[in-house]
């Protein structure tokens, strides 16, 4: 089992002090904590793509960049890239790059993300919200597996045996399809042969079970080697040496977390103690506990889903960035060496 963690750099006014760090300062404590996840020895750390000044990442390449100089094994991702609205020649040519700054340790996870303000930015109409995301990740997976293209679609301009460069130092980038519950995306991914990692952060895992089923079944229908067919899962996490301690004390951070970024018009807008208590719950989505607990999710959600790696968000809703390190800490001292024989 491969532990990881991802950050969506929301800026949140601490519920204790009611300040917020400037987006300067995040940006210092998300290298900070790369540096870290990376020391310890945890195996990912991914970056989320958001167009909001509450979330302070817009181009994950960008800072991956910065975060490869001063790791040197992590694995570095986008969580996610949002494919449907940009440019997947851009897209493939700043991954690239960052793969060949981090010496062949870049990833992608492209997904159509939760958020939608992307689409008016960029010119795009939610009416073609599928249609541009599948016909974009066809034109990536092409990109990534040859020097040159020939490629015709709907969305932007064709490509003549167009030369795509610079070439990562992988022989293909990771591609990984980030899902959300829709089981007709678990279905596409194992249709490609692709990576596939869910998130999850509202509902109890079980009933996702039969998605990973029929992920690795459309897979194995489709030709794909059982290899190829890897898949993760990606929630909120807190830990403590103490069970109660993490209980209490995450969920002011929680709570804003929700409070400040949330559209108000979401079932997630607000998350009162009764709810985070039962998504916190053993047979719940969210991992809050002391290392055994965390431990003991990890091998419950392994035996429903079967899959080889876990992504947890550690950072959310203000936590103080010291707070932040003693998790990172107590993930790659405590929960990692315990895990990964799983």
């Amino acid at each position: 089992m491969e532990i990881g963690i991802y950050t969506f750099a929301d800026i949140t006014p601490d519920p204790h002090t009611g300040k917020a760090v400037s987006t300067e300062q995040r940006f210092a404590e998300i290298v900070a904590a790369a540096r870290l996840a990376d020391a310890v020895g945890l195996d990912v750390f991914g970056l989320g793509e958001h167009h909001r000044a509450d979330i302070a990442i817009a181009s994950p390449a960008v800072v991956t960049a910065a975060i490869a100089t001063v790791t040197s094994r992590i694995r570095l991702t986008s969580a996610v890239t949002i494919l449907s609205t940009l440019d997947p020649v851009r897209v493939f040519q700043d991954f690239a790059t960052v793969d060949l700054l981090s010496g062949g340790r870049a990833e992608i996870i492209a997904g159509r993300g939760a958020f939608l303000e992307s689409f008016p930015l960029f010119g795009y109409a939610l009416a073609d919200y599928d249609a541009l995301f599948s016909e974009k990740l066809d034109l990536l997976l092409k990109l990534n597996a040859s020097e040159r293209v020939t490629w015709e679609g709907r969305f932007r301009p064709p490509l003549d045996n167009a030369e795509i460069s610079p070439r990562p130092v992988q022989k293909e980038l990771p591609v990984w399809l980030g899902v959300g519950g829709n089981p007709e995306s678990a279905l596409r991914a194992g249709v490609l042969g692709l990576p596939m990692i869910l998130a999850n952060i509202s509902k109890p895992p079980a009933t996702f079970a039969d998605q990973f089923g029929a992920y690795r079944k459309a897979g194995l229908d489709a030709g794909h080697d059982p290899a190829r067919l890897t898949s993760g899962v990606a929630t909120h996490l807190h830990v403590h040496e103490d069970a109660g301690t993490a209980r209490d004390g995450f969920y002011p951070y929680y709570s804003a977390y929700f409070s400040h970024h949330a559209p108000k018009t979401s079932y997630l807008a607000a998350v009162p103690r009764e709810e985070y208590d039962r998504r916190i719950a053993p047979a719940g989505p969210v991992f809050v506990g002391s290392p055994q607990q965390i431990v003991d999710k990890i091998g419950y959600e392994k035996e429903l889903f079967g899959h080889q790696r876990f992504l947890g968000q550690v950072d959310i809703g203000g936590l103080p960035y010291a707070e932040v390190a003693r998790v990172i800490e107590l993930l790659g001292n405590k929960v990692l060496p315990a895990v990964r024989g799983l």
